[in-house]
């Protein structure tokens, strides 16, 4: 299971930095379309090619496997409640062992319970999600990063489609006002009877339409921008919403990851514990051997031990409350975790709990 953890790291890592560029790539084809918008060019095959389609499929495989492997940490963590069993308990040699020799049976358990691995198996899976976290915690620092440069040219954007807008409505209000004029000049012409007159008239009408001419051109040219901008506009608010969604999931999956490696160092804490008030069972059984000598020096120092123990024991007590209250914070806020990630990934949960790979 560790090498498979191992290779779903590596993999997410991988699909991570592979997630990152396609990213990088739209933002800064979103940005260049922006330049040559400002210098006049033509921009709609640039906003036609600036597609999410291609970076949402490889976010939601690289999230996919990602969740998969936060589920396989879980697996791994819940396994080793086995291991603590069979620490706080003796095996079926160590029992059998004790028929015959309760000194040796115990020697026994207690040289296993000292050579136990759990400690460096616990450090490793802990180890391995502050990995995963930092990774996801990078990608989050750069959708982030990305998504203020977009938003950046989105408000820069805004602005040149606003003067546009406000442009082409002057140009059309100066075309109204210039109909009454040439039909005005149109009404003349076709009553004016004076060759010298009616010359004058038509050259004033020719200028007119130049310049209405001109009008209707710079019209069509400011509406094409205008609407340039707004697909512009539109391809940017998208882009934007979807960095946001992918953001919320980076911190879906952070939080899940970092409340998990929580309860890990809680179930650290709980197996050290367990071993201690072990430990101390066994000195109170000793000391309990010991008190059936009748001497002084014996009762001295059964009464000695016994005071210590008893400190001990109180200390312990004190120190288990504490213990507590930490151990319920944290596992209040793994459900919590464990609920948002199960609302997200409801597809990933189901297939890893019913075991529906491949299908």
């Amino acid at each position: 299971m560790a090498a498979n953890l191992d290779s779903q790291v590596k993999e997410s890592q991988q699909q991570v930095a592979e997630a990152q560029a396609k990213i990088a790539e739209l933002t800064t084809r979103i940005e260049a379309a922006r330049a040559k918008a400002m210098a006049g060019e033509d921009i709609a095959i640039d906003i036609e090619n600036a597609t999410l389609d291609d970076v949402h499929a490889h976010t939601k495989v690289m999230n996919a496997n990602i969740a998969e492997l936060i589920m396989g940490l879980d697996d791994v963590t819940a396994a080793f409640s086995k291991d603590f069993n069979e620490m706080r308990s003796k095996t079926g040699w160590e029992s059998f062992v004790g028929i015959f020799s309760k000194h040796r049976s115990e020697s026994l358990r207690q040289e296993r319970m000292r050579t136990a691995s759990i400690d460096d198996k616990l450090q490793d899976l802990i180890s391995k999600s502050d990995v995963i976290v930092t990774l996801l915690q990078g990608q989050l620092d750069m959708l982030n990063e990305q998504k203020t440069r977009v938003e950046t040219n989105l408000t820069e954007t805004l602005d040149d489609r606003e003067m546009t807008v406000g442009e082409l409505e002057q140009v059309r209000a100066e075309i109204q006002g210039m109909d009454p004029a040439i039909i005005e000049l149109e009404n003349k012409i076709a009553v004016e009877q004076d060759a010298a007159a009616r010359t004058k008239l038509e050259t004033e009408l020719a200028d007119l339409n130049t310049r209405y001419n001109a009008l209707v051109q710079e019209e069509q040219v400011k509406l094409a921008r205008s609407q340039t901008l707004e697909r512009y506009i539109e391809k940017g608010k998208t882009w934007v919403d979807s960095l946001q969604n992918q953001a919320a999931t980076q911190m879906v999956l952070i939080n899940k990851l970092q409340t998990d490696t929580k309860q890990r160092v809680v179930l650290y804490d709980a197996l050290s514990k367990s071993l201690k008030t072990a430990q101390q069972q066994d000195v109170a059984h000793r000391i309990n051997e010991i008190g059936v000598q009748t001497d002084k020096e014996a009762q001295a120092a059964m009464a000695a031990i016994g005071t210590a123990t008893n400190q001990k024991m109180a200390d312990m007590m004190e120190a288990h409350d504490e213990h507590m209250v930490f151990a319920r914070e944290v596992l209040e806020a793994k459900a919590k975790a464990d609920e948002r990630f199960a609302r997200r990934f409801a597809e990933i949960v189901e297939k890893h709990d019913k075991n529906l790979y491949g299908e």
